[in-house]
């Protein structure tokens, strides 16, 4: 059966998409085949860590939602592109960057009915074992059905007050879901921190476990997107702590 993972976060910029790259990759790592759906219609991006040039989208998310295509053929394998060789599979399943796609969706909606098909069928076509659903941030209709139907969430926040209030009202919508498990995750903290302190504070704010506290990473910086940085740096203290996080995600 397929684990379903929603990763999600109140604002943007906290780095989800990143996150869930870096996770999709050491969990492939793992020997697991992973699927990623790019649910961040309004914003897409995750595609282009994963190597995708925009020119080699063509059915997508989108289409799939339109009902012009099937879900199988909205599916990318990009195993080949992490940049490092793994013993799993990756496929992603891209929104469309086009401006008048994004456009045409965010004026006519679609039916979240339609979305929900789309996971169960990319999980059973695919024989995935875990499905990562990098969501859009804030809460919409799309987001309520992602943490509904997912075994965990995954939410990531800032040491940030408007990062806290926000995670407030995302830690009770779970909550009322009745999501089977909760973590919290805070990311780009500065080095400055103290981490355990951080760690004592969100924990006793939400009642949820923290999965891990990361500081804020120059070389990840410096990455820009290209590249998965838990592959490229395989021994950097960023990537012991995506790793501790992956292990959680599977416990």
């Amino acid at each position: 059966m397929t684990t379903i993972i929603s990763i999600h976060s109140f604002r943007g910029g906290t780095g989800k998409s990143n996150t869930t790259a870096n996770l999709t990759a050491l969990l492939a790592a793992e020997g697991y085949r992973v699927g990623v759906f790019d649910t961040d219609i309004q914003s897409p991006g995750i595609h282009v860590i994963f190597g995708l040039a925009d020119e080699e989208i063509g059915p997508s998310l989108n289409t799939f939602l339109r009902g012009e295509c099937e879900i199988e053929d909205a599916i990318y394998e990009v195993t080949d592109r992490l940049g490092a060789p793994v013993s799993g599979r990756v496929f992603l399943i891209p929104s469309s960057v086009k401006a008048s796609e994004i456009a045409r969706v965010l004026r006519e909606g679609y039916d979240p009915g339609t979305l929900n098909e789309g996971f169960q069928r990319a999980a059973r076509a695919l024989d995935l074992d875990v499905l990562l659903i990098d969501t859009h941030p804030g809460l919409n209709e799309e987001t309520l059905l992602s943490i509904a139907i997912s075994d965990t969430l995954l939410i990531i926040l800032r040491p940030d007050q408007q990062d806290y209030q926000g995670t407030s009202v995302t830690v009770d919508v779970a909550n009322s879901l009745e999501v089977p498990r909760l973590l919290l995750l805070v990311n780009k903290v500065p080095q400055s921190y103290d981490t355990e302190l951080v760690r004592r504070r969100v924990e006793e704010t939400y009642r949820a476990t923290v999965a891990a506290v990361l500081p804020h990473s120059d070389e990840l910086m410096a990455l820009a997107s290209t590249g998965i940085f838990a592959l490229r740096f395989p021994d950097h203290p960023l990537t012991a702590l995506y790793r501790q996080v992956a292990a959680r995600l599977m416990a």
